[in-house]
């Protein structure tokens, strides 16, 4: 069987892409040419509705058997095999599955600050002009709303955060030694430390990849009647191209989102307004997250500059400057 042996099992939005390509030129692994195959997040074909665009990204999963095995066929022998999709971090259903089929893989997780990483998320679908909800605390207040209905694991910008709840399960599924995380923020600064020690964690040799690609950049355009216009044009197309039959349609919407990221900025930072309203949300499951791994994570819920290296304190409603702001991935 050609399967994989370790995966970038999470977070979202917390460099995976980055570091997938990273891993790849390593002579001793096989990352596979489909980096997010998600074929461990369901038993069977994915959903056939949600929000807008799930279903285009639903048609995207690998999930028969045969198919996703054919991903890892290329690997030169003795090279050790493995995929990124980001969401088995989340999902205990897939951390369950893995163990089920492959009991001995091994699973990288980057945890990024979660109020960055939900920022992140919400600029990603507002900026494609699937979220038409243009302000982040109310994206995120509807989250509920939109999980009841049914929309996929990416719109939920709070809840991909939970990392105590979710490291608490990965654990009660694997053993801990089969799992390796770390912080997003270790890969930006020290990229050759930290892809040394995933490769110690891989057990391949060291030093031979030094440098993460600068990858998966989210974009910012700015809020115009231009910008509204043709995201309404966007989700509309894909409520229409959902009900076709294959990939009819899917140039036409690719080509609206390349329209509305054109010329855009880089993502904004969050105002303390922002970070403000969404602290009490994680207070507790970043406790939890420093009770399971036994580091500080405190201060990722601390109204300090120093909380992750990313938005300080700040009066209402003025912005940090991006001086001296670690890049992103």
């Amino acid at each position: 069987m050609a399967l994989p042996e370790f995966f970038v099992a999470g977070a979202p939005k917390a460099g995976t892409t980055a570091l997938h390509a990273a891993l790849a030129q390593h002579p001793g692994l096989y990352l596979s040419a489909v980096k997010e195959p998600k074929f461990f997040l369901t038993d069977g074909p994915p959903p056939t509705q949600g929000g807008p665009g799930d279903v285009k990204t639903y048609r995207e999963h690998v999930w028969q058997r045969a198919e996703y095995e054919a991903l890892f066929d290329p690997a030169p022998p003795g090279t050790l095999r493995g995929e990124s999709t980001p969401f088995y971090l989340y999902s205990g259903d897939a951390q369950r599955r893995i163990r089920a089929l492959i009991p001995d893989a091994r699973l990288i997780v980057v945890l990024r600050d979660p109020i960055e990483r939900a920022h992140s998320n919400w600029t990603h679908l507002w900026s494609a002009g699937l979220d038409p909800i243009d302000d982040f605390v109310r994206a995120c207040d509807a989250e509920d709303q939109r999980i009841a209905a049914g929309w996929a694991d990416f719109w939920h910008y709070k809840r991909l955060g939970l990392y105590g709840e979710q490291l608490e399960h990965l654990y009660s599924v694997f053993p801990r030694e089969q799992v390796h995380f770390f912080r997003y923020r270790d890969l930006v600064e020290d990229p050759p430390g930290t892809l040394n020690r995933i490769c110690a964690f891989l057990g391949v040799e060291e030093g031979i990849v030094t440098k993460v690609p600068r990858e998966n950049v989210t974009a910012h355009p700015e809020r115009t009647l231009r910008h509204q216009h043709l995201s309404r044009l966007l989700r509309t197309g894909s409520a229409i191209t959902a009900r076709l039959p294959g990939h009819r349609g899917k140039a036409l919407i690719d080509r609206i989102e390349v329209r509305l990221q054109q010329g855009a900025a880089p993502r904004q930072p969050l105002n303390w307004d922002e970070r403000h309203a969404l602290i009490p949300y994680f207070e507790d499951d970043v406790r939890l997250l420093g009770d399971i791994t036994g580091e500080d994570f405190s201060p990722w819920i601390r109204p300090r500059e120093d909380s992750g290296g990313l938005v300080g304190a700040r009066p209402a409603g003025q912005r940090q400057a991006r001086n001296g702001r670690p890049r992103e991935f």
